[in-house]
């Protein structure tokens, strides 16, 4: 029994021993790191972060994936509007309209598929213009572009105010459908469209009609918006269920014309984005404001992310891990809050003229309110002299048909949590 407890003891002092010599292989940051984000290597999160806000001026938003249309008053970033532009096309070549005086106009109707919506629902005014200049499917539209439209406004005085229902069915006659927006369009255009489709010549083929009848303008028009209020709404203009329509009766036989709106319809987004006067216009103009607090939004404005001290590394370093976390000021059920995910990109060379997409997306982490971007890749890229190391730029993933905008924490806030950069490598 004495000799069991002899050796128990020389084994608990050897245990003792050896860990007192082991050797410590992360000493740089290792008491603010994670236990569990420590791999093999050495571990540091004490690099510098420089942070800021650029705006975009050329922002492609040809053919999106889903137009926006609405406005909204943020009191970081101001006033966001948005509309769109598309062209609509025959739902029959040469329609037959009988005897064009028998016709009876009930309504015509602008249907859009909703496929979701940013801010709240409150009601706004919708407005809908006839285009007097073409687009055209190949060609590249902006969030600045615009083009004439007509005098007159196809809406009806009085019908414009409409709150907004995307989370709802719509009841179209005696159907339940998925959510839409219907706007009422002036009756007398319709009576127009219908004694072309008589008369002219605008209705026996697309390229006719086009020539005829260029598109249509979508916007909204609310004066009365204050900071915090306001929405912006997403359609999907490919979908069947997105189109103008003319609702006739024709002695005494109720029936319908389609103008459809689909994949060979030229359309885009215009945005308008005014800062002025709102903390977003501080950092634009000054770059260290952003080390308080920095912004990103879509369609305008990109957040920058700089880590000087990347250019120290040794060539011989292999990167195992790169996590940069990015904490977000964002209050749970906030009306305006981030989206999902972001998207990086970056210069590979000083002197590009637009930035690469880098393939990393990060994404939101809701509960302790934060992006993590993995930027393995781009360390290593940047430690192997393949690209420069210009710092990356973060963005709503979806840039051109949302209305997402992000307010990020800098290294200088006085909030809890600051952004931080955890970078696990070994040399060789």
């Amino acid at each position: 029994m004495k000799k069991y407890w002899f050796f128990a003891f020389l084994f608990f002092a050897a245990l003792v021993i050896f860990s007192a010599c082991k050797k410590k292989d992360f000493v740089n940051g290792k008491d603010a790191i994670d236990p569990n984000e420590i791999l093999n290597g050495i571990t540091t999160d004490t690099f510098d972060i420089v942070t800021y806000t650029i705006a975009e001026d050329s922002t492609i938003t040809s053919n999106p994936a889903n137009s926006v249309l609405g406005s909204y008053i943020d009191p970081k970033f101001g006033k966001m509007r948005a509309s769109f532009y598309t062209q609509l096309r025959l739902g029959t070549i040469n329609p037959d309209f009988g005897n064009v005086n028998s016709i009876k106009i009930d309504s015509f109707v602008l249907a859009l598929k909703y496929v979701g919506y940013y801010g709240d629902l409150g009601a706004q005014s919708f407005e809908v213009l006839e285009m007097d200049e073409s687009i055209y499917l190949d060609s590249s539209y902006y969030a600045f572009s615009e083009k004439a439209t007509k005098n007159g406004n196809l809406i009806p005085i009085g019908k414009r105010n409409i709150v907004p229902n995307p989370n709802e069915k719509t009841i179209v006659g005696e159907d339940t459908v998925d959510a839409q927006l219907r706007i009422q369009l002036d009756t007398n255009f319709a009576k127009y469209l219908v004694n072309e489709a008589k008369f002219g010549i605008g209705f026996t083929s697309n390229e006719n009609f086009l020539n005829f009848f260029k598109g249509i303008k979508v916007k909204t028009n609310n004066s009365n918006q204050a900071k915090g209020e306001g929405g912006i709404f997403y359609f999907n203009l490919n979908d069947p269920a997105s189109k103008a329509t003319i609702y006739f009766t024709q002695d005494t036989v109720s029936k319908s014309f389609d103008l459809l709106i689909n994949t060979s319809c030229a359309d885009f987004n215009h945005v308008e984005i005014e800062n002025s006067g709102y903390p977003i216009e501080n950092v634009l103009s000054d770059s260290t404001e952003g080390l308080t607090e920095f912004y990103a939004q879509a369609f305008k404005h990109r957040a920058f992310i700089k880590i000087p001290g990347l250019n120290e590394l040794s060539e011989k370093a292999v990167i195992h891990r790169a996590d940069l976390t990015l904490p977000i000021q964002y209050q749970t059920g906030y009306r305006y809050r981030p989206g999902f995910s972001v998207s990086a990109a970056t210069k590979l060379k000083s002197t590009d003229q637009s930035y690469t997409n880098l393939g990393i997306l990060g994404e939101l982490n809701d509960v302790k309110k934060y992006f993590k971007l993995n930027l393995k890749n781009y360390v290593q890229a940047v430690v192997n002299k393949n690209i420069e190391n210009n710092g990356v730029l973060v963005s709503p993933r979806f840039f051109i048909n949302t209305a997402e905008r992000i307010v990020f924490n800098g290294k200088n806030t006085t909030n809890k949590n600051r952004p931080k950069f955890i970078l696990t490598y070994t040399t060789y």
